[in-house]
């Protein structure tokens, strides 16, 4: 039997605990076997809560732990590049949070190391591995739906207070890096094809922070789509529709299933599927992939030449609404 896969964190971020250590406690094959953040004593009270057996005094001594398999990097978009970086350059496979990087330049870059290194190097967007989103794209790729032809998808969540890291656009802020990206992911997956943009229109609150973003786009074969990322609101909203000429498919919160979804499949005048999946975690599907991926060379669909792919999306969104691309 393998040995199980041993993974360190880098900082303490309210995302780990959903993302990678509870899904780690249900997993054989990892152990998230250490930690650093900026606060040694965070980093101990975090240990302790996870069951983490080391604490290091910084984020390069994690990396250089010879114990160790793969990084997890939840850090500031701003520190994405950098750190992925030299986790790969230490031999460690790496799981990073989305966005994967400021722009698709620092994309570029990550990718190119991940290539040189050989070793497995992930966007960590989980909703791609949850057999709700595997039942969307089961439905289209079916051609059920016939000629497909617009798509639209939304992330809206309520506003963060002034000190939030959204709101700063230093370290990568931006509705869009947090939550329009995922509408921008699940366009690009659902239709299989690299979109163009043709419009958007921001709300901005500091300058160059989008509170929400509106963007148009149009696809090769005549498709057209809109996503909308927004922070400005109080409802919780995340869903898609996916329109074709025979039919129609709406999705239900792909993005955090285990919170309940619906996937809803109309051709013509009558409805062919009607059902909420499962509400197992998306991060508990997610870890799997990673760890087959990194043992068996499994591809991953949102591997780090996808990331590029979608940085590019969002670097003309920010572009087209007059706003910085970030970490320009």
């Amino acid at each position: 039997m393998a040995q199980p896969l041993r993974i360190g964190t880098l900082g303490a971020a309210m995302i780990t605990p959903n993302a990678l250590t509870d899904p780690a406690s249900k997993n054989d094959d990892v152990v998230v076997a250490a930690v650093a953040a900026r606060d040694r004593t965070r980093a101990e009270k975090f240990a302790s809560q996870h069951g983490i057996e080391t604490v290091y005094d910084s984020y390069d001594d994690v990396i250089v732990d010879p114990t160790l398999d793969a990084i997890y990097n939840p850090l500031p978009i701003s520190h994405h590049k950098e750190y992925s970086i030299k986790a790969l350059r230490a031999g460690k496979h790496v799981l990073c949070e989305k966005s994967f990087s400021l722009n698709a330049t620092e994309a570029r870059e990550m990718a190119a190391v991940g290539d040189e290194t050989g070793l497995v190097l992930i966007e960590a967007f989980h909703y791609r591995y949850h057999p709700v989103f595997q039942k969307a794209l089961e439905i289209v790729d079916s051609g059920v739906l016939g000629s497909l032809q617009h798509v639209e998808a939304q992330f809206i969540v309520g506003t963060p207070n002034k000190e939030n890291i959204r709101m700063i656009y230093e370290t990568g802020g931006g509705a869009t890096m947090d939550m329009g990206c995922y509408p921008i992911s699940w366009i690009r997956h659902i239709t299989r094809q690299e979109p163009r943009v043709t419009n958007a229109t921001a709300v901005e609150g500091d300058p160059q922070i989008d509170l929400s973003l509106e963007v148009e786009y149009e696809f090769d074969n005549g498709v057209t789509a809109k996503t909308r990322g927004a922070m400005n609101q109080r409802t919780f909203v995340a869903d898609m529709t996916v329109t074709g000429s025979e039919g129609e498919l709406y999705v239900r919160n792909p993005l955090v299933p285990q919170h309940g979804n619906h996937v809803k499949l109309t051709v013509g005048d009558n409805i062919e599927f009607d059902e909420e999946l499962t509400r197992r975690p998306t991060y508990e599907y997610q870890l799997e992939a990673f760890v087959d991926a990194v043992r068996n060379g499994t591809p991953m669909p949102t591997d780090a030449h996808d990331a590029i792919k979608q940085m590019e999306v969002i670097d003309a969104a920010y572009s087209a609404a007059g706003l910085k691309p970030r970490g320009t």
